[in-house]
């Protein structure tokens, strides 16, 4: 094979690899960049924080006002405690389902709670409005907190609680005395009884670990010396 001839062949090899370096590019391309099922895809729901919803500590009254013009509408409106500063966006959020054996409707109080930890204060009021459609089979409400409920088993109508637990607010460096037990002697500081404090109520004494560091916006946290002495109150 003369010279001119092996460079034409080699010139006609290179431009048929051109050819098809050229055609094959855009196809390569659109497959790089197009997704397959198993790329990776972002997650945003993970990054979203748990709701932060509970019941309110302390449920105060509740009361039904009727419409006097069609149509006839039952008004729900309950006052309530808050355990400490914070709490928001209070609402009603019905717990029956159907027609109840006793034709009372129940609801629980709820509202956002804060995410720190508070000292004792005097307990916030917060409230919340929730509407009956007219027609409706219920012939009482019953609403419920983290710590007790209300009844009012006639519509309309007006119920108030019972006098909400202590608020601790003077608790730090008063002796605590426990259930079934006599105040002590020594007790010249001042005292503070168990049974006028909330029920959901932990009490570290001296010895004790913590045991669980979850939180529970409605939970009141006593540390207590030696002595029996309340050095630190707090809602955790």
């Amino acid at each position: 094979m003369t010279k001119l001839k092996l460079a034409a062949l080699v010139s006609a090899k290179l431009l048929l690899t051109g050819c098809l370096l050229a055609q094959s590019a855009p196809q390569a391309m659109q497959q790089t960049a197009a997704p397959t099922a198993t790329d990776p895809q972002p997650d945003f729901a993970s990054n979203q924080k748990p709701s932060s919803t509970a019941p309110l500590f302390w449920v105060s009254s509740v009361e039904v006002m009727r419409s006097t013009h069609a149509p006839q509408l039952d008004v729900i409106r309950v006052r309530g405690l808050a355990s400490t500063e914070g709490w928001e966006s209070a609402q009603l959020v019905p717990l029956t389902r159907g027609i109840p054996a006793d034709g009372i409707l129940d609801l629980a109080l709820v509202a956002e709670a804060p995410q720190d930890t508070f000292a004792p204060a005097a307990y916030p009021e917060i409230e919340a409005i929730f509407t009956i459609e007219p027609g409706h089979p219920f012939k009482g409400v019953r609403v419920h907190g983290a710590a007790n409920r209300v009844t009012l088993n006639t519509l309309p109508g007006y119920a108030v609680s019972a006098t909400a637990p202590k608020d601790c607010v003077d608790c730090q460096g008063k002796i605590f005395v426990a259930k079934g037990q006599a105040i002590p002697a020594g007790a010249t500081s001042g005292f503070v009884r168990e049974e006028e404090l909330p029920r959901n109520l932990r009490v570290i004494r001296e010895g004790d670990g913590l045991g669980s560091f979850e939180s529970n916006p409605n939970r009141m946290t006593l540390l207590l010396n030696e002595q029996g002495q309340i050095i630190t109150a707090i809602w955790n």
